[in-house]
Order: C-alpha cells, then sequence, then structure tokens
C-alpha cells in the first residue's frame, strides 16, 4: 500500500539501480588537490570522481581553500584541466582508455559563486575537448549561483544540490547530484553500532535522492573500511575518501553490495 501511495504521489520519478558492485568507479577522492599527484593519483586508480577547491583571485583560477593557499600559485587549469585534456585526446575523446568509465570532476567554488562560475566557462571553453566530452560530468559545488539560475548556464556545467533541499523541476534538470554531510543524520563514529533511527533517516533521504533520478555522495562519513562498508550497505553512488588508494584495495575485495 505505501509503495503505491508513493508512485502515486511521485509519478514522474524513477529510481537509479545502485551498483551490485562497487568499484573505484563508485570512488570519489575527496579534496584531491591534497594528493601527492593531484589529478594523477585518483586518476591511475580510475576513480569515478575527483574534488578540487577553485578560488578566485584576480580573474584567475587556483586550485586553494583559501587566500593564504595562493601563495603555492597553482591554477586549476595547470592542475587540472591540461592534464584532463591530454589524457582525453590520448584516448580518443574519452577520459579513460575502458570507454565504459566516466568521471566527474566536481570543483567546490570558495568564493564569489556568480563571477567564479563565469570565469570557469571562459577557461573551460578553450578546451573543446573536455567540454564535449561524453565520458565526463563537470560538476559545481560549494558557493554556487541561485539554482534559479542554473538553465542559464552551458549544458557542459552541472550543479549538485543539497538531499535535505527541495528544488524545481527546472532546477533539477541542471543536477546531477545530491549530497548532504553524514553528521546531519548520524553520531556514528565507525566502530560501534549505528542508532537504527539514525540509519532509518540516512536511508530515507538516500532513497529520496534516487527516486528523484540523481547520484548520491554523502561525505564526513567515517573514512576507513566500517564506513566505506557502510556506505555501500546505504546504496549511495559515490564512496567518498581522503584514503584513496587504501579505499582502492578495499573495494577490489569488499565491493560487492549486500541484498
Amino acid at each position: 500500500m505505501k509503495t503505491l501511495l508513493f508512485l502515486a504521489l511521485f509519478p514522474c520519478m524513477h529510481v537509479l539501480a545502485q551498483p551490485a558492485v562497487y568499484t573505484t568507479a563508485n570512488a570519489h577522492s575527496h579534496n584531491d588537490y591534497q594528493q601527492s599527484a593531484p589529478f594523477f593519483n585518483a586518476y591511475n586508480l580510475e576513480y569515478g570522481s575527483m574534488e578540487a577547491d577553485v578560488y578566485l583571485n584576480e580573474s584567475e583560477l587556483y586550485v586553494a581553500h583559501t587566500f593564504k593557499d595562493l601563495e603555492q600559485h597553482r591554477t586549476f587549469e595547470n592542475l587540472y584541466l591540461a592534464p584532463l585534456a591530454d589524457m582525453i585526446g590520448k584516448n580518443g575523446g574519452n577520459v579513460y582508455a575502458d570507454t565504459a568509465r566516466k568521471l566527474v570532476l566536481m570543483l567546490d567554488i570558495k568564493r564569489e559563486g556568480v563571477a567564479s562560475v563565469n570565469r570557469l566557462i571562459e577557461v573551460l571553453m578553450k578546451y573543446p575537448a573536455i567540454t564535449s566530452c561524453r565520458s565526463l560530468t563537470i560538476l559545481v559545488t560549494g558557493d554556487k549561483p541561485p539554482h534559479s539560475t542554473y538553465s542559464s548556464y552551458p549544458s557542459f556545467l552541472w550543479f549538485d544540490g543539497l538531499l535535505s533541499s527541495n528544488y524545481s523541476k527546472d532546477a533539477l534538470s541542471h543536477i546531477a547530484f545530491l549530497n548532504d554531510n553524514f553528521i546531519n543524520y548520524s553520531t556514528w563514529k565507525g566502530r560501534e553500532a549505528m542508532l537504527p533511527a539514525e540509519w532509518e533517516k540516512l536511508k530515507k533521504a538516500v532513497d529520496k535522492g534516487h527516486a528523484l533520478g540523481k547520484k548520491i555522495r554523502i561525505w564526513n562519513t567515517p573514512d576507513f573500511n566500517e564506513g566505506w562498508a557502510k556506505l555501500i550497505e546505504l546504496g549511495v553512488d559515490y564512496i567518498d575518501s581522503d584514503s584513496i588508494k587504501a579505499l582502492a584495495e578495499f573495494l577490489k575485495t569488499n565491493g560487492a553490495r549486500k541484498s
């Protein structure tokens, strides 16, 4: 009866099928720019998603979390776009040599959302191999423009949203991911048993996002085996981690989702 009621209330929604087996295609390199080799560490592990903080300063986009980080002079173009374009060229228009593999390049805008996105578009237009790549999703998060304006941006640019928020049909058509902070749902630290009420709260949120046809990522989760296993059990689409080599090894033997 509850299933019929749900379908009656949401006739236009469709539920995504969650992976039966998780691989690095379902892994997200959180703060990828802090890796010893940004872009390449995650790329060589064939990660499905990687994230970089982007900071606009005097018309230049830097990979930085704060103004102080600008001292490193790491530009977004040199650190991510140039190697990405090179790989796409080598792979005949695909991100990876394995054409079934896809990549999400998540850009966490740190300030001046509208100005930063406008400058981002200008820079991306210099790389037609990137903007036309069908196996790549360029995703904007952080200080984003108002979601009522998403439709005014180029089709190669996508945005993320919060699981806890509601969006118009038009805004949803430009949102690729629905994310949320784990601590908004649970106090679980990964060692003890999770409280049933917290699990149900998490599961309800993930199911809501999937019913909207969106990919799901939960951040700020326990970043070790128990936390990763719980995310697989939960059925999220991307597993968030700073320990990308350890996660890759974990998925080799623990990636099967239990029914």
